[in-house]
């Protein structure tokens, strides 16, 4: 199969820290190539991978302080793809909704994953291509009423060969914050958890300049760099030994959140996590098993010392089993198959691909 990834400019592939889209661009790009696939990726020119790298620009957006208009860079991007559909039997869209009138244009079928959330103002341009075939990160984020042509949920994966494992937490024993210092990520609240239940509590994660205001106002003032500690952005690295030397991580969310990287990338440490019952947490989470879904604060914090009895090899387990980058590809291809299929059997062969390849890839 020939096949266009596209991924959003403002951080490189894959993200030296925080990059929860780019992470899993990036894995699924390097597993299909490695399968035999052909794929080339569009993104930001210091992205690193094994397809064919195509862009419009040197180096992420946000490291850039030259560049002002994202938007201006995305359009270039876009334009480009869609000038080279013919090359490709499939196109994969990580932008949300941008792709959405491009796509509509060419006769190469694209796929849009869905990795955000839906607002008034895009859900115009949804509804305007609700046929456009649309992959979902979890079942949480549907919304039936916009009538969308859902294919299938593939759930985001992660390469737990890259996280190692804690069979037991640090000593002193804290909790772990992880995810962008914004209110919707209940960074706020995990540090009213931590100061209620006594506990110790490690944050790392940006600060974008929309949150700078939240940080500066309900984050910053409680900081005292011995009960409440941030630690900046985290790289990988330093991901794995936060997440997994914690007694458990909170995630403490006040939206939707679709997906949520960090409930896995935890969990494969063997860290479990306790999370407010929301969007796509109760789809992730055992309740009892990898953690504890909770209503309120007050669940929180009651869920502390349970937590520390849970295995953390089970933990891990589970997302060996469910969310792998290995599972997560398994099912983009079945996506591509799938749509690929029934434009074969409307329009005949797809470039050069035959009704064998499109059943036994």
């Amino acid at each position: 199969m020939r096949i266009a990834q596209i991924a959003p400019l403002a951080e490189r592939v894959p993200p030296p820290a925080y990059g929860g889209i780019e992470l899993v661009v990036s894995l699924l790009t390097d597993e299909l190539v490695r399968r035999g696939h052909e794929v080339t990726l569009f993104a930001s020119g210091d992205s690193i991978t094994s397809a064919t790298l195509e862009s419009v620009h040197p180096r992420a957006l946000r490291l850039d302080s030259t560049v002002k208009e994202y938007g201006i860079y995305d359009m270039l991007q876009l334009s480009k793809v869609y000038e080279k559909a013919g090359e490709f039997d499939i196109i994969h869209s990580h932008l949300g909704c941008a792709a959405l009138p491009y796509s509509r244009l060419v006769k190469t079928p694209t796929v849009h994953t869905l990795h955000g959330v839906f607002t008034p103002d895009n859900e115009k341009i949804f509804a305007y291509a609700r046929t456009q075939p649309y992959v979902s990160i979890s079942n949480s984020q549907r919304e039936d009423r916009l009538n969308l042509n859902c294919v299938a949920t593939v759930y985001n994966g992660i390469d737990p060969a890259t996280y190692e494992f804690h069979p037991q937490p640090d000593n002193p024993p804290y909790l772990a914050f992880l995810g962008r210092m914004s209110s919707e990520k209940g960074a706020h609240l995990a540090i009213e958890i931590a100061k209620r239940s006594g506990w110790h509590l490690k944050m790392a994660g940006k600060v974008d300049t929309v949150d700078r205001e939240y940080f500066e106002q309900e984050i910053k003032p409680h900081i005292d760099g011995q009960q409440i500690e941030y630690l900046g952005e985290a790289n990988h690295a330093q991901k794995s030994v936060l997440m997994g030397g914690a007694a458990a991580t909170l995630f403490p969310i006040i939206w939707r959140e679709p997906f949520g990287l960090v409930m896995i990338e935890s969990m494969v440490t063997g860290t479990p996590v306790i999370a407010m019952k929301l969007g796509s947490a109760p789809e992730i989470i055992v309740h009892g098993k990898t953690g504890f879904l909770c209503e309120n604060v007050e669940e929180c914090i009651a869920a502390i010392e349970p937590a520390r009895e849970l295995d953390r090899s089970a933990c891990r387990q589970h997302v060996v089993d469910r969310f792998s980058g290995q599972t997560m590809v398994d099912g983009y291809e079945a996506v591509y198959r799938k749509i690929l299929k029934e434009r074969f059997s409307q329009n005949g062969h797809p470039h050069h691909l035959t009704e064998l390849e499109l059943h036994s890839r």
